[in-house]
């Protein structure tokens, strides 16, 4: 009897049926194999906080040798007290926040991971009070804050890569800090992070007690003066819905009636506004990361791009790796840093002539300095 249910067993064990549960077994450990391994590719584009300051360090220092820095220590301590108090208002307080005055006559502004936020002199003589000054840094502010180019980075298709091309992690993070460093001069935002941080600078500028809907001012006047330009002409100029952005800015802002505080604003600001056809532009593939920095800005000739084709390729989407660039010495980038100011930045504030001195203008805020500013909003 034992013998006839051990034949039956066996035949029951080299049926189809069982082989087919079999191979089921197996396809199902193949497929939580694949989702362990996708897994530990995720965990592998974890960006540390450590990590995330040295890619946005990486990120500014670019960004300076494009346009340079204005030299002037008591803009940058204006700058920083305003920046310094909106920063407190976000979501991630304690970063090292640095501001930085770019030395070109462009309007823009910049952010980059980790805590670094740049705006042009140029936007500074656009920019007509304090609260509107706050309203663009409160935007910039958000973006690091709310982690949008880390995320960007986190969701992009690098994932589908094998782990080893991460195993050593800072050539990694230097082809990230190019991959951000293309999004963030390019303002290649999606339209949800940049609604995000429309929200944020109202949300940040009203606890700081400045007039939030301020920021919406200053997009209306900038998207008078772009009226002409390419779509892509520089800040705030990702998404063509200006008007739209305009509006709903307006309407999370409300009717509260709070400060602008002009005459500050004056007294540390002498910018004034650079028509923007007298913008002088880095030529595509010219010498030199900045240009030179005794250029006139009246001279309208420079801002004529010499390969019209290269000018009107459109931008490219993805964080794929297989489309990062691999690093490259400051000293030997300008024709790359020239292509992705002048060419893809096709408006005249994308495509701006900077400065010739990068040297980070250090300053100092203490505490009692903050507060007595503070109180200077009425």
């Amino acid at each position: 009897m034992k013998t006839v249910i051990l034949a039956v067993a066996f035949v029951a064990l080299c049926s189809p049926a069982f082989a087919q549960l079999g191979g089921l077994l197996k396809k199902a450990q193949e497929v939580g194999d694949q989702i362990g391994d996708q897994k530990k590719k995720l965990d592998d584009l974890t960006i540390s906080a450590e990590e995330e300051r040295k890619i946005g360090e990486e990120v500014s220092a670019k960004i300076r040798q494009r346009f340079g820095v204005v030299q002037d220590p008591a803009v940058h301590k204006y700058v920083t007290l305003v920046g310094t108090l909106l920063a407190r208002q976000s979501e991630r307080p304690a970063l090292a926040w640095t501001f930085i005055v770019l030395d070109t006559d462009g309007v823009n502004a910049f952010a980059s991971p980790g805590g670094f936020v740049h705006v042009t002199r140029g936007a500074l003589g656009l920019i007509r009070n304090e609260a509107e000054l706050a309203g663009v840094l409160a935007h910039e502010i958000g973006h690091v804050a709310h982690k949008h180019t880390v995320n960007a980075i986190q969701k992009n298709n690098a994932v589908k890569m094998g782990t080893a091309a991460m195993a050593d992690r800072a050539p990694f993070l230097d082809q990230l800090a190019n991959k951000a460093y293309e999004m963030v001069l390019e303002n290649a935002f999606d339209r949800g992070d940049e609604a995000d941080a429309d929200k944020a600078s109202v949300q940040y500028t009203q606890k700081a007690g400045y007039a939030s809907g301020t920021l919406a001012d200053f997009l209306t006047r900038l998207d008078d003066r772009n009226k002409d330009q390419p779509a892509r002409n520089g800040l705030f100029a990702s998404h063509p819905e200006t008007k739209e952005r305009i509006e709903k800015i307006r309407q999370q802002a409300g009717t509260k009636t709070t400060a602008v505080v002009e005459g500050r604003y004056k007294q540390h600001i002498k910018y004034e506004p650079i028509p923007i056809t007298s913008i002088a532009a880095v030529e595509d593939g010219s010498a030199g990361l900045t240009g030179s920095a005794s250029s006139k800005a009246g001279d309208k000739s420079a801002g004529k791009s010499k390969d019209k084709k290269a000018a009107e390729e459109p931008k490219k989407k993805g964080f794929g790796l297989g489309n990062l660039n691999p690093t490259v010495a400051p000293e030997s980038k300008s024709a790359q840093v020239s292509a992705s100011g002048g060419a893809r930045g096709v408006g005249p504030d994308r495509a701006a002539r900077g400065g010739g001195n990068a040297t980070v203008v250090k300053v100092a805020v203490s505490e009692a300095e903050l507060e007595a500013f503070k109180k200077g909003i009425a």
